[in-house]
């Protein structure tokens, strides 16, 4: 056994880092903040209504712009009716984990999440690409990304689907 007594103020720091590494690293599912839901309603592709804890919230997709359907100032959109379409298909009476960033509420009292298909092991690029709803909308050419700050925890990956979208021509890419 060591004595901390007689590690410099370096080695304290080096060891406090690997730590927090081993820490952070280990993080458990649970260790994340997920709020379970039932989706009961799809508004459209970036919009939805769910159950959660017994109150009805709708949630806005963070990060994840879609083409308008039902705006009622705007005609519907290129791809707009496809991207509803699989929101509502994949969705639809689903349960699902819903994730907030920094500000929850957008100016017109919408929920700001991002929505899990799973509880995922841990937050990396491939469950973000195989469990995070809002990466699929992107990732399969259905929406463009859509960043407004505070909200940006995914902005990189976010761009990095996007460009893949677009290389591959896949949905409203294909104009």
């Amino acid at each position: 056994m060591f004595d901390l007594r007689k590690l410099t103020p370096k080695q304290l720091f080096l060891l406090f880092v690997i730590v927090l590494a081993i820490y952070f690293n280990g993080r458990s599912d649970n260790d994340f903040d997920f709020i379970p839901a039932t989706v009961t309603r799809t508004v459209d592709g970036d919009t939805i209504i769910v159950n959660a804890d017994g109150k009805n919230l709708r949630v806005r997709l963070i990060g994840a712009d879609t083409p308008e359907t039902v705006h009622p100032k705007k005609p519907v959109q290129f791809y707009g009716k496809e991207a509803s379409a699989f929101t509502k298909k994949i969705l639809s009476n689903k349960k699902i984990w819903l994730e907030y960033d920094v500000s929850p509420l957008d100016k017109y009292k919408r929920h700001l999440a991002y929505i899990w298909l799973e509880i995922p092991e841990r937050i990396d690029e491939e469950n973000i690409r195989l469990k995070m709803f809002n990466a699929r909308l992107i990732l399969d050419g259905y929406a463009k990304t859509m960043n407004i700050k505070p909200n940006t925890k995914y902005a990189e990956i976010f761009k990095k689907f996007e460009l893949e979208a677009m290389r591959s021509k896949k949905g409203l890419w294909k104009k």
